[in-house]
């Protein structure tokens, strides 16, 4: 890492390829960068979409998004977006022991605020989840009675 060759780090998602399902990182090296005594994290692990049960697609906004990232740090004209990519410096990723995760640069991104007050939330969600039980108590009964009418009842 000191001699300053990692240009960026990416954080893939999982389910990318056909031979494996675990996630990937891409590293890309530049002895001559760009932007001397900095690295670019992204941490694309919540793109993509699913096309199957087992093979997650990275679409062309995704390709963009990354890409445009990059060309920015290569341009100076970078701004983060907390929770998918980071600027940091050698001295800041010594300081982390040199441990190149980006999810450890970037954060997590900030919650939306749906601008409902807590305790009106509150009401809707309990309410809500009233009725999920008596539902849960309505089918438990249904299912007693199916399994007492072919002879297994509880």
């Amino acid at each position: 890492m000191d001699a300053d060759y990692v240009e960026g780090i990416i954080a893939m998602p999982d389910k990318l390829f056909y031979s494996t399902g675990i996630p990937v990182s891409l590293w890309i090296i530049d002895k001559d960068k760009p932007q001397k005594g900095k690295t670019l994290f992204v941490d694309a692990r919540e793109m993509g979409t699913m096309v199957s049960r087992a093979l997650r697609e990275f679409m062309a906004e995704d390709n963009q998004k990354v890409a445009k990232a990059f060309d920015a740090f290569r341009e100076g004209t970078f701004e983060e977006e907390k929770g998918f990519s980071a600027v940091v410096t050698t001295e800041d990723i010594a300081k982390q022991d040199y441990i190149l995760t980006p999810g450890r640069f970037v954060g997590i991104p900030d919650e939306e605020d749906d601008a409902e007050p807590f305790e009106e939330k509150m009401a809707s969600l309990t309410g809500e989840l009233s009725k999920c039980f008596e539902e849960s108590n309505r089918l438990q009964e249904e299912i007693k009675k199916n399994l007492e009418a072919i002879g297994y009842g509880l």
